[in-house]
């Protein structure tokens, strides 16, 4: 074989394996489910109602730092941690207002308080958007708890 005969063999080689790559890769995604799609299948979760919460004194740090970190990735879009209204409330103070219950049922049983809770009826009007269910579970919403009374000052 001449370099010419090896390069051009190559070259065809190459290509061979890039266009059956690039076909491959494209059935690939066509077969492959959008994140969308994953979002539609997955099903949502929905607590009980709670009836009674055992607070920490002093607050259980780990779970603090737990609750900032749920709180930045799925509540920080909507909520400020000040009083001031994003899309849904602020949430300086609201362990002062609210029972813990409350708050646990709000953040896992959203629909329940809804339809169900004068209190949650009012936040809806004055805010117009209805919180998502965020699939939390109770844990996490105690945890979630705990960072919010830290965020109110307590200890």
């Amino acid at each position: 074989m001449t370099g010419k005969t090896i390069a051009l063999t190559t070259f065809l080689l190459i290509l061979f394996f890039a266009c059956t790559s690039k076909q491959e890769a494209d059935n690939a995604a066509k077969n492959s489910p959008t994140p969308s799609d994953l979002a539609e299948k997955q099903p949502e979760v929905h607590g009980t109602a709670i009836q009674t919460v055992e607070l920490t004194n002093p607050l259980n740090k780990e779970w603090v730092t737990a609750g900032q970190g749920i709180y930045d990735s799925k509540c920080l879009a909507c909520h400020k941690l000040t009083d001031e209204k994003l899309v849904g409330p602020g949430w300086s103070g609201v362990t002062k207002k609210r029972e813990p219950t409350w708050i646990l049922n709000m953040i896992t049983n959203v629909e329940m308080m809804l339809e169900k809770d004068p209190e949650a009826q009012k936040l809806l009007e004055q805010c117009l958007v209805r919180m998502p269910n965020q699939n939390i579970t109770q844990e996490e919403a105690r945890k979630i708890l705990e960072f919010m009374r830290k965020n109110d000052g307590e200890k």
